[in-house]
């Protein structure tokens, strides 16, 4: 029985979009702030009893890329992608415990684990098409899903090869890795799967300016996010609570 709680990782300099990350993962995996702690790895280190302290983690999103060259990256990039490396290196073994990496937690797990990461595969911001793969029906969480759905994304960079071992759960034509596992226990998602359509539009607010649409189009896109219909990957976070967070 897991007796510990998840907890949110911030990878976000953004206090407020962070702020409202976390409350649609808490929402999506109908978590109370018991069962779903948060720690700012932007602005602090990851503490070292965080594995014994915590069930799993979750890593959402962030306007850095791993590919950013190393020279143009802060120190605060650095240290926290050392952080994710960590994680992503202890739940990958499957001994303790879990991880699912989001958006740009998934270059931070391919990239520590032996895969590449490039800017060959970005996808425009809001709602595209995912399907799963003949592996994903196997699989604890992702069983479950539809097999094909929509999610809802914005990156500049994708997986280009899996780390080796990884089992690829979802793919779609703009970004052939949109899904994988590695071992038991570590999930990586390149679509978002906890916003709602509305919390999307609010994010995309805050990144307007950041190169992932032309600003000009913010009402266009947002139009489009907020009738799409986004309800799988939510039941794929209630999957990964039910199965590893503290009862």
């Amino acid at each position: 029985m897991t007796t510990a709680p998840l907890l949110y990782v911030c990878v976000r300099p953004q206090l407020g979009a962070a702020a409202a990350e976390y409350e649609s993962f808490r929402t999506a995996m109908h978590l109370d702030e018991s069962r779903l702690a948060r720690h700012d790895l932007v602005r602090e280190p990851l503490p070292d009893d965080v594995f014994e302290r915590y069930a799993g983690f979750l890593v959402g999103g962030s306007p850095f890329n791993v590919t950013d060259p190393e020279a143009t990256k802060t120190d605060a990039q650095r240290r926290l992608e050392a952080a994710l490396a960590r994680i992503a290196e202890r739940t990958a073994t499957g001994d303790g415990p879990a991880a699912l990496f989001t958006c740009y937690g998934i270059g931070i797990a391919t990239r520590t684990l032996g895969g590449t990461v490039s800017r060959a595969f970005p996808e425009d911001t809001g709602p595209v098409a995912v399907e799963l793969t003949g592996q994903a029906s196997a699989d604890p969480l992702f069983g479950a899903l539809a097999n094909r759905f929509t999610a809802l994304t914005a990156h500049k960079e994708g997986t280009e090869s899996l780390p080796p071992g990884a089992v690829l759960l979802a793919s779609n034509d703009g970004c052939p890795v949109q899904a994988y596992r590695v071992g038991d226990r570590l999930y990586a998602t390149q679509f978002h799967p906890e916003p709602t359509t509305k919390a999307f539009t609010e994010r995309m607010a805050v990144y307007r300016d950041d190169g992932y649409f032309d600003s000009a189009d913010y009402d266009t896109i947002a139009g489009r996010v907020l009738s799409a219909s986004v309800t799988e990957p939510t039941r794929l976070l209630r999957a990964f609570a039910d199965r590893f967070a503290a009862a």
